[in-house]
């Protein structure tokens, strides 16, 4: 299960935070939701939510997408017909080639049967009704390194900090001084190699973030 999207080779397109949307056809409400996702651990905890929050709906159909280019993924029709609920929420979220978020639609019969079709497009719409309401970001990926220095050369790795947009995690400044610093995968790298240039500096990969 693998995908490719049109991010930057660090970069993905996530939401922002917690949306919704609602969609009807023929009588049926079909409310949608999209939410932030870090694991699959928390799809569970959204989940019982819905279910909580819409105790009286049928179905709480839903898909995830995970990774980089979300070669993690998961669809859950949820009662309705094969392929009819939640294989169309995670095509909406492709579609906005989305990763890193989980898409839930809460469906209420309205009495009139929509047909696989109907379902197909009901349950996509729900989702990109939800996404229209929300804000998309693009994050990306990143590890933290280890800089260790004497403190004599503390402004020229600040200058470097600031060149690359590093963000400190925490600093320990003393004759030798230590630094953590968070980095894009992609940068991760070429900053090595310059503090590497400088004398007496060292900086290691610590873990993916």
């Amino acid at each position: 299960m693998s995908e490719q999207n049109s991010a930057p080779e660090d970069g993905y397109r996530t939401i922002k935070a917690p949306c919704e949307g609602l969609f009807k056809a023929k009588g049926s409400k079909h409310f949608g939701y999209v939410f932030p996702l870090s694991n699959e651990s928390e799809v569970q905890l959204h989940l019982a939510f819905l279910r909580k929050e819409h105790h009286a709906a049928r179905h709480h159909a839903f898909a995830y997408r995970l990774g980089l280019n979300g070669e993690i993924w998961r669809t859950q029709d949820d009662g309705e017909p094969n392929n009819s609920a939640g294989p169309p929420i995670l095509g909406a979220l492709r579609s906005q080639e989305l990763t890193n978020c989980l898409g839930v639609v809460v469906r209420y019969f309205g009495g009139t049967k929509l047909g696989v079709g109907g379902l197909i497009e009901a349950y996509r719409e729900a989702i990109l009704a939800a996404i229209q309401t929300g804000t998309i970001i693009e994050k990306f990926v990143t590890h933290s390194i280890k800089v260790e220095f004497p403190y004599a050369q503390m402004g020229a790795v600040m200058s470097i900090v600031k060149q690359f947009h590093l963000q400190p995690l925490d600093t320990d400044f003393q004759l030798t001084c230590h630094m953590r610093l968070e980095i894009r995968a992609s940068l991760m790298a070429t900053t090595i190699q310059i503090f590497s240039e400088l004398i007496d500096v060292e900086a290691t990969v610590e873990s993916p973030t």
